[in-house]
């Protein structure tokens, strides 16, 4: 078995960070997380180095996936990535290997994609952004950079989803529905008509909660 020859550090040290060491394959060698937070650094549970961010200068040919924020933390995932101050080129795309991406689906750069995830013809799937395990992007769709995307969600054909949105698990969003940026769909709801930007929906039928 030909090994890994690139290294790559992960930003932060949390869920995501964990679920994408499964994700690896042949091409990357994992260093350590990348952790602000001095009670993290060191050596973590499982045997790996939570580093510094000045390891980042340190490495200047290391790959980087930064896979921060949560339902609490998503709208701050785009100011987080950018103050690690890193060119666009340097970051990693992590797709797992059970994954199946059409050929003819756009991914960009900082993504992760876990297992079981299907991407189909002529989707769209932005910069910097998370599909946790098991969901499905129909023919057509948009997923907008920064946003997080949960397990076992499904996204119908030529949805939008846009900028730093958080969609939770179990969701569902019907055909041709438009999400606006920084919108949560909370987990479990069933999207059958647009959402506004910045607003939190949640239900079956997904209804507007604040």
């Amino acid at each position: 078995m030909k090994s890994a020859t690139t290294e790559l550090l992960i930003f932060p040290c949390n869920g995501n960070a964990l679920e994408a060491l499964d994700c690896l394959g042949d091409v990357h060698r994992f260093v350590g997380f990348i952790d602000d937070a001095p009670e993290k650094q060191g050596i973590d549970r499982h045997g790996h180095r939570v580093l510094h961010r000045a390891k980042l200068a340190e490495l200047p040919d290391a790959r980087v996936l930064a896979v921060p924020g949560g339902p609490r933390s998503y709208r701050l995932r785009k100011e987080a990535i950018r103050g690690l101050g890193i060119a666009d080129e340097r970051f990693a795309t992590i797709v797992h290997s059970s994954a199946r991406i059409s050929p003819l689906a756009r991914v960009g750069h900082n993504v992760l994609i876990m297992a079981g995830v299907v991407v189909t013809s002529d989707a769209l799937i932005g910069n910097h952004v998370c599909v946790l395990p098991n969901s499905v992007v129909h023919h057509g769709a948009v997923i907008g950079d920064w946003t997080l995307i949960g397990a076992n969600v499904t996204i119908a054909g030529n949805v939008v989803i846009g900028e730093n949105c958080y969609v939770a698990s179990g969701s569902s969003v019907m055909n041709d529905v438009q999400v606006g940026s920084e919108a949560m769909i909370g987990l479990g709801s069933n999207v059958i008509r647009d959402v506004l930007a910045g607003s939190t929906v949640a239900g079956n039928p997904a209804r507007v909660l604040r």
